[in-house]
């Protein structure tokens, strides 16, 4: 059976080039998927036999889509803040063997089946925030079968969870302990064993790397990215976000699905990014937790024509968070977005990053019925009381998934 909600106080659906579609005073029709949408009196003389569903005047938008996250990790690290906290930076930490590889040392040492039950209630988190799809990488692995892990066990969260899971392989994260005096080597095998063997598999849509000074060059970048297309995987990128690399150009040059972060992006880059379509991918979250205080230019993207998308980057070192909506606040406050460009940029901007807009990220004519009933009647409220969770209600391909802002079984 169908649903009809009805007394939508404020319907919005974003469109392709930024805008909106927005009614008062709404009615939407769905099944699995949507079926139409409208002003209210005209869709109830429409419902049928649909089961009728009073949305209380609230606002209503699509399913938040989070489009750039690391959730398959074991630990946290906790500690590391404290460090941070202290004065230590994230790259000093890293360099005394903490950061990632910290993270890859705890996920090796887990099974595939713990892993899978550490990364559902992360899930369900997400759900609350009304995030109906997600990102979520590998990199945590660093070995051929490590990242393989991860991403079954991705793959396996995604057969028991209503949430839409597109998964990255991010081999190339960081250089493993192993092979610190021979990073060379590793880079073959990530180039000759681990992305064929993802992409044999079926394990992975998208194929990413962290171009960042001590990391990975562009050059390295560059190498991991074409083996990445050659076996039919989309790139992405890891940009520009410590210091400028060169990433964001790369991105370009390699018609990325998106580059992420992009805190020191050039404007050559920007330029090269917009006209090649690639979609910035801006994570705040991971600026203010690690105590910097630079942010992207969003609106030099913006007049430059970008499309952006805002993530929470959520992973157990640099962004620890799962609230999307906060990201909107930042997004905001530090990028100077406006309200609606901040909202656009967690639905349609994100299914965007992710190459999903046929299926998700607006509420268009049998795209998936994901959407969320918020607690107010206003979208300025969703950014305004930062912090706080407004979600009420969230359908996920038509079924209620959250209601009254606790999860459903």
């Amino acid at each position: 059976m169908s649903i009809l909600l009805k007394n939508i106080g404020k319907l919005l659906n974003p469109r392709s080039d930024g805008t909106w579609d927005e009614i008062s005073q709404a009615a939407i029709s769905f099944d699995d998927k949507v079926l139409r949408y409208g002003p209210e009196a005209a869709m109830i003389s429409k419902a049928g036999d649909a089961e009728i569903i009073d949305a209380g005047g609230k606002l209503v938008t699509p399913g938040l889509v989070d489009s750039h996250t690391h959730v398959a990790f074991a630990e946290p690290r906790q500690a590391e803040f404290e460090m941070r906290n202290a004065g230590k930076s994230y790259q000093e930490i890293a360099a005394a063997g903490g950061g990632i590889r910290s993270s890859v040392r705890s996920l090796r040492a887990i099974s595939e089946d713990e892993l899978v039950e550490r990364i559902l209630p992360r899930l369900n988190t997400f759900l609350q925030y009304g995030v109906t799809t997600i990102e979520a990488k590998s990199g945590y692995g660093l070995s051929t079968e490590h990242e393989l892990k991860q991403l079954r066990a991705l793959k396996s969260c995604a057969e028991r969870h209503p949430i839409d899971i597109y998964r990255t392989l991010l081999a190339a994260h960081e250089v493993p302990d192993e092979y610190r005096d021979n990073r060379a080597k590793y880079l073959d095998i990530v180039i000759n064993e681990t992305i064929p063997a993802a992409a044999e598999a079926g394990l992975a849509t998208f194929c990413d790397v962290f171009c960042e000074e001590g990391v990975y060059s562009v050059d390295e970048s560059r190498r991991v990215l074409v083996a990445a297309k050659a076996h039919g995987l989309i790139p992405k990128i890891h940009a520009d976000q410590l210091s400028y690399s060169g990433g964001a150009e790369l991105a370009a040059e390699m018609s990325a699905a998106s580059a992420e972060h992009l805190d020191y992006i050039s404007d050559a880059g920007i330029r090269q990014m917009a006209d090649a379509g690639v979609v910035f991918c801006l994570l705040p979250g991971a600026v203010i937790f690690l105590g910097l205080d630079r942010y992207p230019a969003a609106r030099k993207i913006i007049a430059t024509g970008g499309q952006i998308a805002l993530s929470t980057d959520f992973n157990p070192g640099s962004s620890a968070t799962q609230n999307l909506p906060l990201m909107m606040t930042l997004g905001c406050v530090f990028c100077k977005l406006t309200i609606r460009e901040a909202l656009w940029a967690a639905t349609y901007g994100g299914a965007a990053a992710l190459k999903c807009t046929d299926w998700t990220g607006s509420l268009n004519l049998d795209q998936a019925a994901d959407l969320v009933i918020w607690n107010c009647d206003d979208e300025r409220l969703i950014p305004y009381y930062f912090g706080v969770n407004l979600v009420q209600d969230v359908y996920k391909s038509g079924r209620l998934v959250v209601k009254d802002g606790k999860l459903l079984a």
